[in-house]
C-alpha cells in the first residue's frame, strides 16, 4: 500500500456533441437532390468503474483531469457523426463520489466491476435534412452540437473490510493482522509503525475475510490528534472491530473506555458495532498475571487473551471470527 491515498480532488468533463452538416445532394441527373446534411455525434460520456484490484486513489493523485472526447460532425449524404469517446474514471470499492463544495454524497460505488455514468456527453446537432419543410426546401443552417458539461468532484476511499483491528499504538495489531491473514505490513516495538491502513484476507472454513488495520488511535483521535481522524472512516464499513488491549502496558485498564470513547465521538454507530475484545501478547508474565483481572473486570463483554507472536489463542480467534460475521448481517 505504498503512496495511499484515500481522498483526491478531480476534475471531469464529458464532450461536447458535434455540430450538423450542412449538404445539399448533387448528383448528375439530380440538379436539385435536396438537404443531406448528416447528424453531429454525440460527445463522450463520463464513467466511473469500480476496480477490486486497486486499494488506493493514488492514480487520481498523478492524474486529476479528465476529458471525454468530443463528437464528429456530420457530413454529406446523410453520413452522421461518429459518438465521441467516453472517458473511464477507475477507482477502488468503497469509493464516495462527492460534491467538494456541500460534502453531499453523490454515489457510494462499493460493487466490485459496477460502473456509474455521471456525466452523459452533450447531444450531437441536426443537420439540415431535418429542416427541409414544403416551404423551405433548401434550409442553409444546421443545428450546433450541445457542449458538455464539467464538474469538480471529491473522491473519497473508505476501505471495505470484513473486520476492523482497533487499538492503542503499539497494542500488536499489525502482528496479528500478519498472523491471521496474507498481509505482511510493517513491524516494529515502538508507537505507530502503521501509518496507513493495511489489508488482509483470513481463509478460513471456505471463506474469505477481509480484515483492516489502520494507524493506532490515541486519546482526541476523534478530534484529529495523532492519525486517528484520517483513518478512523476506514472501519466504518467493517461488520466486526476486534478492540487489542496491550496487557503489557500498565495502564490497560483505560484503554478500553478510551478506545471505545473516541469511536463513538467520531461516529456512535460506530462505537455499537459488534466487538471482540483481546488482551494482547500474553505470553509475557506480566501479560499473563493481569488477563485473569482483565477477563474478571469485563463480565458483560467477554473477553479472551491471545499471543499474536507465539500463536496462544489465534485458533479460538479465527472460530470466534467465523462464528461472530456468521451472525451478522
Amino acid at each position: 500500500m505504498v503512496g495511499f491515498v484515500d481522498e483526491a480532488i478531480i476534475e471531469v468533463s464529458s464532450g461536447n456533441g458535434g455540430k450538423g452538416a450542412v449538404s445539399f445532394r448533387r448528383e448528375k441527373y439530380v440538379p436539385r437532390g435536396g438537404p443531406d446534411g448528416g447528424d453531429g455525434g454525440c460527445g463522450g460520456d463520463v464513467i466511473f468503474e469500480v476496480k477490486q484490484n486497486l486499494k488506493t486513489l493514488y492514480q487520481l493523485k498523478r492524474q486529476r483531469i479528465f476529458r471525454a472526447k468530443n463528437g464528429s460532425p456530420g457530413s454529406g449524404a446523410q453520413k452522421n457523426g461518429k459518438k465521441g469517446a467516453d472517458v473511464s474514471v477507475t477507482v477502488p470499492p468503497g469509493t464516495l463520489i462527492k460534491n467538494p463544495q456541500t460534502g453531499e454524497t453523490l454515489k457510494d460505488l462499493k460493487e466490485p466491476e459496477e460502473k456509474w455514468v455521471f456525466l452523459k456527453g452533450g447531444r450531437g446537432g441536426k443537420g439540415n435534412k431535418h429542416f427541409a419543410t414544403s416551404t423551405r426546401r433548401a434550409p442553409k443552417f444546421a443545428q450546433p452540437g450541445e457542449a458538455g458539461c464539467t464538474r469538480q468532484l471529491l473522491v473519497e476511499l473508505n476501505l471495505i473490510a470484513d473486520v476492523g483491528l482497533v487499538g492503542l499504538p503499539n497494542a500488536g495489531k499489525s502482528t496479528l493482522l500478519s498472523v491471521l491473514t496474507n498481509a505482511h505490513p510493517e513491524i516494529a516495538s515502538y508507537p505507530f509503525t502503521t501509518k496507513i491502513p493495511n489489508l488482509g484476507v483470513l481463509h478460513y472454513a471456505e471463506a474469505e475475510i477481509v480484515i483492516a488495520d489502520i494507524p493506532g488511535i490515541i486519546e482526541g483521535a476523534s478530534s484529529g490528534a495523532g492519525l486517528g481522524l484520517q483513518f478512523l472512516k476506514h472501519i466504518n464499513r467493517t461488520r466486526l472491530l476486534l478492540f487489542l488491549i496491550d496487557l503489557t502496558d500498565p495502564g490497560y485498564r483505560e484503554a478500553l473506555p478510551l478506545l471505545v470513547g473516541e469511536l463513538r465521538c467520531f461516529s456512535p454507530p460506530l462505537a455499537e458495532k459488534k466487538r471482540i475484545v483481546l488482551g494482547t501478547k500474553i505470553d509475557v508474565l506480566e501479560a499473563r498475571d493481569n488477563l485473569s483481572k482483565f477477563v474478571s473486570e469485563l463480565e458483560a463483554e467477554p473477553a479472551m487473551g491471545i499471543s499474536a507472536a507465539t500463536g496462544i489463542g489465534i485458533t479460538e480467534l479465527k472460530t470466534r471470527i467465523s462464528k461472530e460475521l456468521g451472525e451478522l448481517p
